[in-house]
C-alpha cells in the first residue's frame, strides 16, 4: 500500500465509513441463512415428499430439536403414509413427548387399514408416553389374536397401566388370567411377564414369585420374573430373589443379583458382596450395579479390587461407575488413581474421568484438561475424543477458558463440544466467539451455533 500520509488517511476514512455497512450486511446474511434454513424445513413438513420428511425428522432427532413439533403433530393427524407416521412416532417416543396420542390410538383401532410398521410404532409410542387412555384399545388389539402385534401390545399395556394405581391392578389381573387360562404361546409369555413388572402392581407378585422359584420353568421366564419383581419392589418378592441368587444356572444367578438393588437388609448386603466372587462375569457386573443402586459403602473394597484387577473389561468399567455413584472419599481416591495412571486402558481412563467430573468437576477439571492435552499431543485419538466428550458435558465453575480455547480450535468436533459447554454453563461472555462459528462454512456447525445463540439469549 502507498505510504503517502494522504493516501493512508483516505484509506482509513473509507474503512471507517463502510465498516458499519459491512457488519450490517454480514448480520443480515447470517439472519437470512438461519431464516432460510428454518423456512426450508417448515416448507418440507408442509409440502415435502415422504422421503424428504422422513430425512428431516431424522435430522431433527439427531439435533434433539423440538421447534417443529406442532407442525409434525398437524401433519401426522392427516396422513396414512407409513414412513412419515413411523418416523414421527419414533421421534416423539424417544423423547417421551405427548401430542400424537389420538393419532396413535386411531392407528391401532384401524390396524387392518394401516401398515404393520405404523401400528407397531404407534403401540411403542403409547407405551413410552404412558398414555393411560390407550389401555382399552390395546386390550382389544390383544383380543384379536393378531400375532404381529401381541408382544408389543402386552409390553405397552403394562407401561400405560403403570401410570395409574387402580388401572395397574386391573391390567395385572387381566394379564395373569390370560397367562393362566388362555394358553398363550411361549413366544408371548415373556413379554406378558415384562408387562406385569411395568404395571407395578403388587397383585402380580405372588404369580411372579411362583415362576421365579420354579426350577422346572424355562430360564428366560424366570429371569423375566426376577426383573419384574425388582421393578415392583415389593418385600413379598425378596424371598424368590434370594432363592435364585444361589441356583446353578449362572444366567438366573446374575439376574437375581441384579434384582437385589431395590431391596435392603443384611441378607441382601451379604448376597451382593458374595456375588463379587462369582466366576460368572455377568454376576459380578450385576453385583456392581446392585451395590451402585443401593450406594452400598461396604462394597467399596470389592469394587476397588474388581476395578483394578478384574480380567473382564466390562466388569472393571461397571465397578468404576459404581464407585462413582457411591462416591465416598475412598471411592473417589480409587477413581483418581485409575484416571491418572497412563498405563491403564483407554476405556478405564475415560470411565474414570467421567466419574470424576460427575462428582467433583471443580476439583478435577485441571487434571482432565491436562490429560486431554497430553492425549492430543501423543495422537491418542480414542482417549482424546473420549475426554473431549466428557468435558463437553461438564457443568462447573471455571469452564470459560477451556470453552473459549476449543471454540478457537480448527476442529469441527472441538467447536461443536464447545457450543455444548457454552449452553451447559450459560457462558454468554463468549457471544463474540459463538457469532464467529455461526458464520462457519460448515452448515451443521453454523446452525448449531445459531441455536446456541438463541438458547443463551444472544442477539445477532
Amino acid at each position: 500500500m502507498n505510504n503517502n500520509p494522504r493516501s493512508l488517511f483516505l484509506f482509513l476514512l473509507l474503512t471507517f465509513y463502510f465498516l458499519p455497512f459491512t457488519l450490517l450486511y454480514a448480520q443480515e446474511a447470517t439472519t437470512s441463512t438461519r431464516d432460510s434454513t428454518e423456512t426450508t424445513r417448515y416448507n418440507t413438513i408442509r409440502y415435502g415428499t415422504e422421503t424428504e420428511i422422513a430425512a428431516l425428522i431424522q435430522t431433527l432427532q439427531s439435533e434433539n430439536a423440538d421447534y417443529l413439533d406442532n407442525e409434525i403433530i398437524t401433519l401426522v393427524e392427516n396422513t396414512r403414509n407409513r414412513r412419515i407416521l413411523t418416523g414421527a412416532f419414533s421421534f416423539f417416543a424417544e423423547r417421551e413427548k405427548g401430542g400424537l396420542d389420538d393419532r396413535a390410538i386411531r392407528a391401532i383401532e384401524e390396524w387392518e387399514d394401516e401398515e404393520t410398521d405404523t401400528v407397531l410404532a404407534a403401540i411403542d409410542y403409547l407405551g413410552r408416553v404412558k398414555a393411560s387412555a390407550a389401555a382399552p384399545v390395546l386390550q382389544r388389539l390383544i383380543e384379536t389374536g393378531e400375532a404381529r402385534f401381541m408382544n408389543a401390545a402386552f409390553r405397552a399395556l403394562g407401561r400405560v397401566s403403570g401410570s395409574d394405581g387402580e388401572a395397574s391392578e386391573e391390567i395385572a389381573e387381566y394379564i395373569i388370567d390370560f397367562y393362566e387360562n388362555r394358553e398363550p404361546s411361549d413366544g408371548y409369555r415373556r413379554d406378558m411377564i415384562v408387562a406385569l413388572g411395568a404395571a407395578g402392581s403388587e397383585t402380580a407378585v405372588d404369580f411372579l414369585v411362583r415362576i421365579a422359584m420354579n426350577n422346572d420353568e424355562r430360564f428366560p421366564l424366570r429371569i423375566a420374573a426376577l426383573e419384574a419383581i425388582a421393578l415392583i419392589e415389593s418385600p413379598a418378592g425378596l424371598e424368590a430373589v434370594l432363592f435364585c441368587v444361589s441356583v446353578n444356572n449362572p444366567n438366573i444367578r446374575s439376574a437375581a443379583v441384579a434384582a437385589l438393588g431395590p431391596f435392603s437388609g443384611t441378607a441382601v448386603d451379604n448376597a451382593i458382596l458374595d456375588a463379587f466372587r462369582d466366576s460368572h462375569a455377568p454376576t459380578r457386573i450385576a453385583a456392581a450395579r446392585a451395590s451402585r443402586q443401593r450406594k452400598l459403602e461396604a462394597a467399596v473394597p470389592y469394587l476397588r479390587h474388581r476395578a483394578e484387577h478384574d480380567e473382564v473389561a466390562s466388569v472393571r468399567e461397571e465397578a468404576i461407575r459404581s464407585l462413582g455413584e457411591i462416591s465416598t472419599g475412598e471411592a473417589i481416591e480409587v477413581i483418581e488413581g485409575l484416571f491418572t495412571e497412563r498405563r491403564n486402558s483407554v476405556q478405564v481412563r475415560i470411565v474414570s474421568g467421567e466419574m470424576l467430573m460427575q462428582n467433583q468437576p471443580e476439583r478435577f477439571l485441571d487434571s482432565l484438561i491436562r490429560e486431554l492435552d497430553e492425549a492430543k499431543q501423543r495422537n491418542q485419538t480414542a482417549l482424546y475424543n473420549g475426554l473431549l466428550r466428557i468435558i463437553g458435558g461438564t457443568t462447573s465453575q471455571g469452564m470459560e477458558p477451556i470453552t473459549r480455547r476449543l471454540m478457537q480450535d480448527r476442529g469441527v468436533i472441538e467447536r461443536s463440544y464447545a457450543l455444548d459447554m457454552a449452553v451447559n454453563n450459560n457462558l454468554t461472555s463468549l457471544a463474540a466467539e459463538i457469532r464467529v462459528i455461526a458464520d462457519d462454512r460448515n452448515e451443521g456447525l453454523a446452525n448449531k451455533a445459531r441455536r446456541t445463540m438463541e438458547r443463551l439469549g444472544i442477539g445477532d
